[in-house]
């Protein structure tokens, strides 16, 4: 694509785009089906589990998925899979390849230097485009936005803004750093997003208050477009007990359209100890929202949003840890399939889950 092809695109993500119509979650989702990867499974040679990220590779048809193991039980690394989906039905997950992220020098990264989050594949040529939240002191504690090719090899970064560098008071929160990582315009764009507000925005979500996050544009070099303040909801519920933890937070983002920058799928993904976990699914646009890139949340106007799907509303027999979302094949009678994954975090007490829902989309 030409760079002044890029440039009108670019612009397009302040100035044009269409949300969608108001439409209830019964009337345009329903469940497919899921698929459960055994817990403690073991594929050349490493466990599987943690899975954060999800994208279908449309030129196989293939899924290639993200641990987010930190180099703790093998090293950080993400995995190929085969599966089927059509209108009534998801298939058996099959793993058919697995490789290790590696840096500059060629090594694989030690314990705790990395934190693999989102995976995407780069529709321009076919590269994994990966992001992860930072390392543990002594690494760095930046979160980045790295290229990969389809074997592991490293292949350079994307430069990120000032503000999503860490300092001792300001920047992303630990672990609440880059989740959400789509390509958008065509692959002209990279858009992604941190999980909760940074220390300079705000707290972070309580029971009686949500929060704003920031939702970063950039060209493929790393310039920035744009930033929006994207409103977090808060925490759906009060832990048992009390003082126990919860949170809420943007766990993974798609384009809603792969042509149209203005328009995400956001699914914020909340726990509650002692309760378990809500996922809901967001339509959000950036159509009248603040650019706030260089800038405070101070009169900042957000993104507008609206429900997709919740998914305790679709049939599931349980709700886990949802972290990955990305579109699948087109389905029969005007339907899309969405497929979506769950980090298990390596405990026997989750799972990894793998679901399929219709989406009547874009309506």
């Amino acid at each position: 694509m030409s760079a002044r092809i890029i440039a009108a695109t670019a612009a397009a993500v302040i100035t044009t785009g269409l949300l969608a119509a108001p439409a209830s979650a019964g009337q345009s989702v329903r469940l497919i089906g899921q698929q459960i990867v055994p817990n403690g499974l073991i594929f050349e040679g490493t466990t599987v589990g943690g899975l954060s990220g999800i994208d279908r590779d449309p030129r196989t048809g293939d899924y290639v998925l993200i641990s987010d193991d930190r180099s703790s039980l093998n090293p950080a690394r993400f995995y190929t899979a085969r599966f089927d989906v059509d209108a009534k039905r998801l298939g058996e997950v099959k793993f058919t390849s697995t490789h290790p992220f590696l840096q500059k020098d060629g090594t694989t990264y030690p314990t705790n230097a990395v934190d693999p989050e989102e995976i995407r594949v780069d529709p321009w040529g076919g590269r994994y485009t990966w992001s992860q939240e930072g390392g543990v002191a002594p690494f760095s504690l930046d979160p980045s936005i790295q290229n990969a090719t389809r074997d592991g090899k490293f292949a350079g970064d994307v430069r990120l803004p000032k503000n999503l560098h860490v300092t001792a008071t300001t920047g992303p929160r630990p672990n609440l750093a880059l989740e959400g990582l789509t390509y958008a315009a065509g692959g002209a764009l990279i858009i992604s997003s941190v999980e909760s507000a940074l220390k300079e925005d705000g707290p972070i979500p309580t029971p009686d208050n949500g929060a704003l996050s920031r939702i970063t544009v950039q060209t493929r070099t790393g310039h920035v477009v744009a930033q929006y303040a994207y409103p977090v909801e808060p925490i759906f519920t009060r832990p048992v007990p009390p003082t126990a933890a919860a949170d809420n937070g943007i766990s993974s983002i798609v384009a809603a359209d792969p042509f149209d920058p203005t328009r995400l799928l956001v699914v914020e993904r909340a726990f509650a100890t002692g309760v378990g976990n809500r996922v809901r699914i967001f339509e959000a646009s950036t159509l009248g929202a603040s650019n706030i890139n260089g800038k405070g949340m101070a009169g900042a106007k957000p993104m507008r949003k609206k429900l997709l799907v919740d998914l305790a509303d679709v049939g599931l027999s349980r709700v886990d840890n949802i972290e990955g979302i990305t579109w699948g094949p087109q389905l029969s009678r005007g339907e899309r399939s969405l497929i979506l994954i769950s980090d298990n975090n390596f405990s026997a007490a989750q799972v990894t889950q793998i679901v399929a829902l219709a989406v009547r989309y874009p309506r």
